[in-house]
């Protein structure tokens, strides 16, 4: 289905946060057949390009690309791992993956029903924890393909969710998780609609380690990454590890908070919380492709069986299948705070691709454009914002609460003396900081989101624009109540 909701780490090709991440995550079919991709000298310069538009000169951002196909594996890269580190990117080089984390957690769902242990059909309450309430609806049970389809009816993130700097712990977000569960009521029937959620990932997760009686890290190493032998992709980083990671930079070129380290999201790592390396990714695109033997190959492939409708193309178990016969085109992305993450491949010509980045800017884009030479490549800038200091009285009459016709309502809060804004439960994003660069003009740090505060002719505020992630269009807010 498709929403205007602005959704994070959605990393399907679909307008959703960052529809952020979603930011709004584009789904675009393929616009020509395979094609010969652009030479090494011709990726690095679509590098250059972009980290430079991005980072307007400045250091410590970087990307990387990875293809494999007939002639073998290329790595190609552009950028350094953080401020003031000369080393340059490579394929050891360690990235948070984001929602392509959900391949992953597909492919276990597919090995262990190859293996017998679990069938697409059950539903997901044969394995959870005795007591666990999962909703239903009509008589209809969620089931374990509902979920790896996204076809679960699930919302994409809890409501409620705490703030991003709050310290909430894992265990604690985990029975939050479940109490959303317990009290939240379907609003149609799993299995008849698409809708992107994270919950149902997580959901998922819990119930393939409930089944083995394993951690979600411990079951992935044992049957997916051992087997495939990603020796650098992991959801705890050891101290090797750690050395080769690229730091995170977020909307405003500063350094980012972890995936993991964020309350909520570190409890769902099947759904986000994966790192990995370019050299990794191969790997697995390389069992994908037919290019590389592994016990894995059949469960590769049936992860395709599972098919349900979207847009322009369809879902699958964790892909998104665009296209259709030769033009197909299987892909994922990701986001994280300060990550972004795509990987495709293309069944016909058998060419994969996977592009890297330590900053939250799309890269499905160069992805696409390495597959399909003629999709066109996004001219993305970021602004330098600089935050300044004001007045309390200022501040204060910006709070309040403003409504977006079809989005909800988002809060404005003064907290002590600078201002928050909570964005309506649809897209699943926890309370933010607003910083100040001018007196009506304010940005969030975390994610590329702006607000510009409007007034009527009385000079009261009256409203704002926001505008979300991913440059779509401000959206017109007004204000249905003020607090002071």
């Amino acid at each position: 289905m498709r929403t205007t909701k602005h959704r994070f780490f959605v990393a399907v090709a679909v307008t959703a946060v960052l529809g952020l991440t979603s930011f709004a995550v584009s789904q675009a079919a393929p616009t020509s057949t395979a094609s010969v991709a652009p030479s090494d000298a011709e990726i690095r310069k679509i590098l250059a390009n972009r980290i430079d538009s991005l980072a307007g000169g400045e250091d410590g951002i970087g990307i990387i690309v990875g293809i494999v196909g007939p002639n073998g594996r290329r790595v190609i890269s552009y950028g350094h791992l953080n401020q003031g580190d000369p080393r340059p990117l490579d394929g050891d080089t360690v990235f948070e993956i984001g929602s392509v984390s959900k391949v992953f957690t597909a492919l276990l769902l597919a090995d262990m029903v190859q293996r017998h242990e679990v069938a697409l059909t059950d539903p997901v309450t044969k394995y959870l924890p005795a007591g666990a309430k999962i909703p239903e609806r009509n008589g209809r049970s969620i089931t374990l393909v509902d979920l790896a389809t996204h076809t679960s009816s699930l919302p994409f993130m809890p409501d409620q969710l705490p703030a991003f700097d709050d310290s909430v712990g894992e265990k604690n977000s985990i029975a939050q998780l479940y109490q959303f569960l317990s009290r939240y009521q379907l609003t149609r029937d799993p299995g008849t609609e698409w809708d992107y959620s994270n919950i149902g990932y997580w959901l998922l997760g819990e119930a393939l380690t409930s089944r083995t009686g394993t951690d979600y890290e411990g079951l992935l190493r044992e049957r997916v990454t051992g087997p495939l032998k990603m020796t650098s992709t992991a959801v705890t980083l050891s101290p090797e590890l750690k050395a080769k990671l690229a730091v995170g930079h977020n909307a405003v070129l500063q350094p980012a908070r972890s995936f993991s380290s964020v309350s909520m999201y570190g409890a769902m790592p099947a759904a986000g919380g994966l790192l990995s390396t370019v050299n990794d990714i191969l790997k697995f695109l390389s069992v994908c492709l037919g290019y590389e033997p592994s016990p894995l190959a059949s469960s590769m492939s049936a992860m395709l069986s599972a098919q349900r409708p979207i847009d322009g193309g369809e879902q699958v178990l964790g892909w998104v299948v665009n296209g259709k016969g030769d033009d197909r085109l299987i892909t994922h992305d990701g986001f994280t705070w300060g990550y972004a993450s795509y990987v495709a491949w293309d069944p016909a010509s058998r060419v994969g691709a996977v592009v890297l980045s330590n900053q939250l800017a799309g890269v499905e884009d160069i992805g696409r454009h390495l597959l399909r030479p003629g999709s066109p490549l996004e001219r993305p800038t970021t602004t330098k914002h600089i935050e300044i200091s004001l007045d309390s009285s200022v501040i204060e009459d910006y709070a309040g609460q403003y409504e977006v016709q079809d989005e909800g309502v988002f809060t404005i809060a003064r907290e002590r003396d600078f201002l928050t804004i909570q964005l309506p439960t649809g897209w699943g994003l926890p309370r933010f900081r607003l910083r100040p660069e001018s007196q009506r003009d304010f940005f969030v740090a975390e994610l590329p989101i702006r607000v510009t505060f409007q007034t009527g002719r009385d000079g009261r505020v009256n409203g704002f624009l926001i505008y979300p992630p991913r440059g779509q269009h401000a959206l017109v807010a007004s204000r249905v109540r003020a607090d002071k």
